[in-house]
């Protein structure tokens, strides 16, 4: 017999060597509106088939929880993966990315005709007859090179470069009926979980919908995102122009020398596109029906908003511009005075933690020609400062304010829209792990943040972890849907982040301890990491986005 402890409900049972948690789950009584879709097993997620052979600690989650969400979507990918595959045996289905509350999604039927709507209804129809059928994921533990000579047979060429160059001795794939498929973490028991989605002819694809995180039982409210989407099929399209098209592609690109090449090439786009935003800005300029003044810069947490605006004045200096800017954390109430959360901490992420009014007074008065003294916020203090940093705007100057939330109309609603110009950096992942495997864009953001604070030494690994969930919720609230409203949107993804990435934060997530919440976090993210080729940062050139989160910056 084994103990297992149950975070639910506080108590503890035993039972025999063996007993999936799927049965184990049943057994404690707590509160379960939702189904249980995984459990933290010893601080490490695992599906609902996972057999205990020893005493433990088990929390079960539900679609509310970032694991339950993961663990769904999964499911529900593979879902739509044979949905398509039985009724077009001869097709290939990608799934390129988050978007939209939901999932973009291209389908080649195989036969040269395009998708349409009563394709997408017969899909739909199919995908519906599996879950009535409450078809079983079934799990196969094989050697890896059985698992290549798999998916080699199927033509699944994504999935056979990935397998070949992650490492790994024994890896697990999935089989739902007849198809079988990869994914890099574990599934629900049964096609009878997913019970809300579905399926949409969208942009020439589909659009796979996905239930609300907060109200499971319903679809998340669509939410158009136009620009977003061309950012991401730009860098798509700049991916395949060099062969790109996945993780194991990048693998094999370094692999075979090329690492120096990617991360040159991946520089050279950026700065193309930052030197385009400063020519838009100088020919608006000097519009006199546009005529721009004040440039506004914001993202969410660690998309790189410092690093680009040095970059992005340098490049207006190279217009003939005189650029002059400062932060909106330097207007940050006193740390007495910022808003808190429900828990008593400090809400760094509000909008009230900014004094909105008075930045805009001085605003007003910067784009009036008078001279002002901003003030710079002393974080170690916690106080706001006067240091003789005095700012006036010349004929050739144009005003930068970065910070996140420059974009929110309230912070320059007095100022007419023709002279403002709206930047919107964010970290729009555009490689895959394979087809059926789109990588979160939020991962990318919070590796750069853990590494970041770490070699700072501001915060460890796990408390940036802990912290995280806040930021999300703080990011969704006040900065997010100002997206789709700036002019131009700026993707600061590095096509081998991941890979360079690696190399900081696989001995930074080690420090997390084994018995505290954020080890599942740092556990999965470790895991994750395991697909990347390792990089060393030493032709990261100083000037780069990336060096404001591994250190080495010359901005």
């Amino acid at each position: 017999m084994v103990k297992i402890f149950c975070k639910n409900t506080g108590t503890s049972k035993e039972f025999g060597e063996g007993t999936s948690l799927y049965d184990i789950s049943r057994e404690f009584d707590f509160g379960k509106p939702y189904d249980i879709l995984a459990a933290k097993v010893n601080n490490v997620a695992q599906g609902l088939k996972f057999r205990v052979y020893h005493s433990l600690d088990v929390e079960f989650v539900d679609y509310r929880t970032y694991i339950g969400r993961n663990f769904y979507c999964r499911s529900l990918c593979f879902l739509m993966y044979k949905g398509v595959k039985d009724l077009f045996p001869e097709s290939s289905l990608m799934i390129k990315r988050p978007i939209s509350k939901g999932y973009y999604c291209v389908v080649d039927k195989g036969d040269g005709t395009p998708l349409t709507d009563s394709d997408v209804d017969a899909i739909r129809s199919r995908m519906r007859e599996v879950v009535d059928q409450d078809l079983v994921f079934r799990r196969h533990e094989v050697q890896v090179e059985e698992a290549i000579r798999k998916f080699r047979e199927l033509g699944n060429y994504d999935k056979v470069k990935l397998l070949e160059t992650c490492g790994e001795v024994y890896v697990t794939y999935y089989t739902l009926g007849n198809t079988a498929d990869y994914y890099y973490d574990e599934l629900v028991p049964s096609a009878g979980y997913l019970k809300t989605w579905s399926v949409n002819l969208y942009k020439g694809g589909i659009l796979l919908r996905v239930p609300d995180r907060h109200h499971p039982e319903d679809l998340a409210p669509f939410l158009e995102q136009p620009k977003t989407f061309d950012v991401f099929n730009e860098s798509r399209r700049w991916n395949g122009i060099m062969g790109l098209g996945n993780v194991g592609d990048v693998n094999e690109a370094i692999l075979d020398g090329k690492a120096s090449d990617l991360i040159q090439i991946a520089e050279a786009l950026q700065e193309k596109k930052i030197v385009q935003i400063a020519e838009e800005i100088e020919r608006r300029h000097g519009d006199p029906d546009n005529p721009v003044r004040l440039v506004l810069i914001t993202g969410p947490t660690s998309s790189g908003k410092s690093t680009f605006c040095k970059r992005l004045s340098i490049q207006l200096k190279a217009c003939g511009l005189h650029p002059i800017s400062f932060s909106t954390d330097d207007y940050f109430v006193n740390r007495l005075d910022t808003p808190k959360l429900p828990d008593g901490s400090f809400d760094f992420d509000n909008f009230d933690t900014v004094d909105h009014d008075y930045l805009q007074e001085d605003l007003l008065k910067l784009l009036a020609g008078e001279e002002v003294e901003v003030p710079e916020f002393n974080f170690v203090t916690g106080l706001r400062e006067f240091n003789g940093k005095k700012l006036r705007l010349g004929e050739r100057s144009v005003l930068l304010i970065e910070g996140i939330h420059a974009l929110n109309p309230l912070l320059s609603d007095k100022v007419p829209q023709n002279e403002k110009f709206k930047i919107f950096i964010n970290t729009i992942t555009s490689i895959s792990l394979d087809s059926h495997n789109c990588i979160p864009t939020s991962d990318n953001r919070l590796l750069r943040r853990i590494v970041r604070d770490f070699l700072k030494g501001a915060f460890t690994a796990r408390e940036t972890i802990s912290n995280w969930p806040n930021v999300r919720r703080s990011e969704v609230r006040w900065i997010y849907p100002f997206q789709e409203d700036a002019d131009v949107l700026f993707n600061s993804a590095y096509l081998v982040e991941f890979a360079v990435l690696r190399t900081h934060a696989e001995r930074i997530l080690a420090t997390v301890p084994k018995n505290c919440p954020e080890y599942c976090e740092a556990h999965r993210l470790l895991m994750f990491l395991h697909y990347f080729v390792p990089v060393s940062d030493k032709e990261i050139p100083p000037t780069s986005l990336l060096r404001g989160f591994i250190g080495g910056s010359s901005l």
